[in-house]
């Protein structure tokens, strides 16, 4: 038996101990719980307190990390080895937001240079929209922003524009990810063609969704404009600006292969954000990372926030067979953090082969969703309450979303008292002989007491995890993204499998071209299987 495996079986049988135990309970028995199990990271507060592990739960947890060599894997990371196995890439995304002076390497070739002369470039391009020096091809200055894209070329950006849009920008930038011609018809409604930019994203240039919804904004600005005018208002984002150049883009950017797309929007993928936004906002978005990125290398497992942030996702699906997690960011300004988790997680370690090719022995990903507080709680809290099933949650909350004049107490604590009370209500619950108490108190007579007592009762001992930051700041964003990273980064390494390839989304891929092929033909291919077959035939109609 090889030492993780050992150090499996142990987690293992530490958390079916715990998984008869109450959390509630556990602050009784262990009165340094909170203190040993709250991290400050990067400006960031991060409580697992209310976790389903004891203290030995949690040491073994730890024990595990230490077993599967949490810290060399990430050393590999970072010194840009080839932690992408499958494809022979190095993944580093911490080079693009590390300090001017940084020395990052992939697979030896050195690549900070590179990246600061992209970010030079970003910064500059962003400046001289923001005063006007750029202009588009009838010299009027840029208004409005298309930014294309799909997946990690989407998600990242569009979630850092929620989250730091000023009420009135001075840039309207727009977003389209869906091929539903519908989609680039809105973004495109009351824009002038004369002040708007389009910003195509792709890493390859050849994302057939992305191209799609191109072309159509291509023919938009060319109703108004000549083609030499128009390729002023068409910018590339891609490893391979020969094809964006040769499609009509008068301008590229660049990122390297080892840019993961849902680990991208660090690089000119937010091209579109850095110049709405203003430079001087991105560049703090950068550097909340880069502090997440020193507190992950530097800090012992047990204060590391996305190490402890991770085993408390494995010690629930690996110890507890608990298999999907909700994540309720409680700010409108993060409402978009569902969906890029679920994208940054689920593409990333939802994986069932090990790392070597053969059969995973442990579960991977769980299914992540989630909705904004407090518009979840009337939505699916009521499953995660008193459904049958756990499904552990995660509370990210601002203790300040409120501008103005209005005192941020008053403002704000209607929304984070709700995030509060919510992971209370879930550790705590409610017996049936409380809610009998509650009911007669209430005026119920005894018999009516006991008819409604269990459908007001709450198992409680339902784990979940608060992440705090005291404001929607640049550098809180930053930090929370990149704590979301490492935390994906080290469940793959516990997991033994690789986070930074995606082969599951290429099948689905290749079959559409085919389809596509079958429609142009006007008929199924005789391969095609029958229902697959009537299902075109009826919309091919």
């Amino acid at each position: 038996m090889t030492a993780r495996s050992q150090a499996l079986a142990m987690f293992r049988a530490v958390a079916k101990k715990d998984a008869g135990s109450r959390i509630v309970h556990q602050f009784a028995t262990d009165p340094r719980r909170t203190e040993r199990m709250g991290v400050e990271a990067a400006g960031l507060y991060v409580d697992l307190s209310k976790q389903s592990w004891s203290a030995e739960g949690f040491e073994a947890a730890l024990d595990l990390a230490r077993t599967c060599d949490v810290e060399g894997r990430r050393n590999a990371l970072f010194g840009g080895e080839a932690v992408n196995n499958t494809q022979g890439r190095a993944v580093l995304h911490p080079a693009l937001r590390a300090a001017a002076d940084a020395d990052f390497s992939a697979l030896g070739e050195p690549v900070s240079k590179e990246v600061n002369e992209t970010r030079n470039a970003m910064a500059r391009f962003a400046v001289d929209i923001g005063s006007g020096a750029e202009t588009g091809g009838t010299k009027q200055p840029f208004t409005a922003i298309v930014h294309i894209g799909i997946g990690g070329s989407d998600l990242g950006p569009r979630l850092l524009w929620d989250a730091l849009r000023p009420l009135e920008p001075t840039i309207d930038l727009r977003f389209v990810a869906n091929i539903d011609p519908r989609d680039m018809a809105e973004a495109l409604s009351g824009l002038d063609p004369e002040t708007t930019l389009v910003v195509v994203v792709s890493k390859t240039f050849t994302t057939q969704e992305t191209l799609a919804n191109a072309d159509l904004a291509k023919a938009w600005l060319a109703e108004s404009l000549s083609p030499r005018r128009m390729a002023r208002h068409l910018i590339g984002v891609t490893a391979a600006p020969e094809k964006a150049e040769a499609w009509g883009c008068g301008k590229t950017f660049g990122f390297r292969d080892w840019v993961g797309g849902r680990y991208s929007l660090w690089s000119a993928v937010s091209l579109s954000v850095a110049v709405a936004l203003g430079w001087d906002v991105f560049e703090r978005v950068l550097n909340g990372a880069q502090a997440m990125d020193e507190h992950f290398l530097t800090a012992d497992l047990e204060r590391n926030a996305p190490v402890l942030l991770a085993l408390a996702q494995v010690f629930n699906v690996e110890g507890l067979d608990r298999h999907a997690r909700t994540v309720a960011p409680y700010a409108h300004g993060l409402r978009r953090l569902p969906a890029f988790l679920q994208q940054l997680e689920m593409e990333s370690n939802g994986k069932r082969v090990k790392r070597d090719g053969s059969g995973v022995d442990t579960a991977t990903g769980p299914v992540v969703f989630g909705e904004p507080g407090t518009n979840g709680q009337h939505a699916f809290f009521q499953q995660i309450h008193q459904g049958p099933k756990v499904v552990p949650a995660e509370f990210v909350v601002v203790g300040h979303t409120s501008e103005g004049a209005m005192d941020a107490r008053e403002g704000d604590a209607p929304l984070w008292s709700n995030a509060l009370a919510q992971a209370q209500a879930l550790m705590v619950g409610k017996t049936e002989a409380e809610a009998k108490a509650e009911l007669i108190a209430a005026g119920a007579d005894k018999a009516e007491a006991e008819r409604l007592a269990p459908h007001k009762t709450f198992p409680g001992n339902r784990p979940s995890t608060t992440i705090l930051m005291d404001a929607l700041t640049p550098e809180a964003v930053g930090a929370l993204i990149a704590l979301y990273e490492h935390k994906t980064f080290v469940e793959g390494v516990i997991w033994d499998i690789n986070s930074f390839d995606q082969w599951g989304v290429e099948l689905g891929k290749v079959l559409a071209k085919a389809i596509l092929k079958d429609v142009e033909a006007g008929e199924p291919s005789p391969s095609l299987d029958p229902s697959t077959a009537e299902l075109m035939k009826r919309l091919m109609v």
